[in-house]
């Protein structure tokens, strides 16, 4: 249950940091920037809530208006919005940049939030997970050759589906990458810096990695 509040309370103080919203209209928000990848129920949502309530990250009052014959349960009266500690603790959440950002639990609500969050955490994140993606893959791939001749056709399938879909998000990283470097490079020369130059370049390698090289 943890694990599963960790990813959803940032998803939920993103959310709420544009306006406030009752559990109906976070529900369906949720599901709208989540539901490609994880099927989010009342069951799990509620909970979450009260956890950030009880910590001080959101409050919840009843609407004013209960005009909307669609919200009938009372839960759905129930406005949430963001108080001075949540809005703290939501930009804490989005100054990071460390593993638990990159790896699969977390990186999708990450990059959902990427509107809100700063152009060298963003580009950090990005090549984090290049860099986890990249191990996997060359694991992938080694288990691949030696296992191939005592693999079924259908595991052999298999296998190679799980290839092809760490290839395509390393490539679409590439891109999302290359891009983010494109817009820095755009904000130092307007701001008279020399071209090339990004403010902290040397921190944006993941630690424990070693810089790799620019694509060709």
């Amino acid at each position: 249950m943890r694990g599963r509040s960790d990813v959803l309370e940032p998803a939920i103080l993103g959310l709420l940091a544009g306006s406030p919203m009752h559990g109906y209209e976070l529900r369906k928000r949720l599901n709208l920037m989540l539901g490609s990848f994880r099927a989010l129920s009342y069951g799990s949502l509620y909970p979450c809530l009260r956890g950030l309530v009880e910590r001080g990250w959101i409050t919840g009052a009843e609407s004013p208006t209960t005009a909307d014959r669609a919200l009938a349960s009372h839960r759905a009266k129930i406005v949430y919005q963001l108080t001075a500690d949540g809005k703290e603790h939501l930009a804490e959440v989005l100054a990071s940049s460390g593993p638990a950002a990159w790896e699969d639990e977390n990186f999708d609500v990450r990059f959902a939030l990427f509107a809100q969050t700063d152009a060298e955490t963003r580009l950090r994140i990005l090549e984090g997970r290049r860099t986890r993606l990249t191990e996997r893959l060359e694991n992938i791939r080694q288990s691949f050759t030696r296992t191939r001749e005592r693999m079924d056709e259908y595991t052999l399938e298999l296998q190679r589906h799980g290839l092809e879909q760490v290839e395509r998000e390393v490539l679409w990283l590439d891109g999302l990458i290359d891009n983010e470097r494109g817009v820095a490079s755009a904000r130092n020369r307007s701001a008279g810096h020399p071209a090339g130059a990004t403010p902290h370049a040397e921190d944006t390698t993941p630690a424990g990695t070693s810089p790799e090289k620019e694509r060709g």
